[in-house]
């Protein structure tokens, strides 16, 4: 699916879930992502995104949590928005949860690297913890470029010394069936948990320590 999202849609809806958390919150987490944390084919409350938001309220985190997710968003358009973004939330933490449609559409893997790690450093310069999501892409697409695909996201966390959130969906891949939507692609709300699980083990000890200097 394409990323057609008007820009100034989004800083309006960006602006909308800030003011309405805000009151509520002394931080804020923004999701930076694709149909993966967009929620593609879900009701709007079933999203990992979303239970994430509901777990911090429920433990008196005090953030607010703002979810700019585009379905089919790539590196480049993630890049080319997110200044915009970082300028009208003031986000803590950004998860930075793209390349996944980069890996599909076969782009050049120097380009994405060079997107994410220019992501990293606007939200390092905006004050934000940047957080990066590991991104996996099916071996039919060549083994080499595949795994190739996969160890920039690894290399670029350890290069710039932020923290990685290993590979979202590792543990439904074995259920297949029960787990995704019909497409296949896109894991379905009882997978939604799950996918929350494998993020708060690295986002968890960051709450403590993400404030503004």
């Amino acid at each position: 699916m394409k990323a057609n999202f008007p820009v100034r849609m989004l800083l309006l809806w960006c602006s909308l879930l800030f003011s309405a958390a805000a009151g509520a919150a002394d931080k804020t987490i923004l999701v930076w992502g694709d149909s993966i944390s967009a929620g593609y084919g879900l009701d709007a409350d079933t999203g990992w995104v979303h239970l994430l938001e509901r777990r911090l309220q429920s433990q008196g985190k005090g953030y607010a949590v703002v979810n700019a997710s585009v379905s089919g968003e790539t590196t480049a358009g993630g890049l080319s928005r997110l200044p915009a973004a970082l300028d009208k939330v003031h986000p803590d933490i950004v998860l930075l949860e793209l390349g996944g449609n980069d890996g599909l559409r076969a782009q050049p893997l120097d380009a994405m690297r060079a997107n994410l790690d220019k992501m990293i450093d606007l939200s390092l310069a905006a004050h934000a913890r940047p957080v990066l999501f590991e991104m996996y892409i099916p071996r039919n697409y060549g083994p080499v470029y595949a795994d190739r695909f996969t160890k920039v996201f690894g290399e670029l966390a350890q290069q710039r010394k932020v923290p990685l959130v290993p590979f979202l969906m590792a543990g439904l891949v074995a259920e297949h069936d029960r787990w995704f939507q019909d497409d296949g692609i896109h894991p379905n709300a009882s997978a939604q948990p799950q996918l929350l699980d494998a993020v708060w083990p690295t986002l968890a000890p960051l709450l403590q320590h993400a404030t503004h200097p």
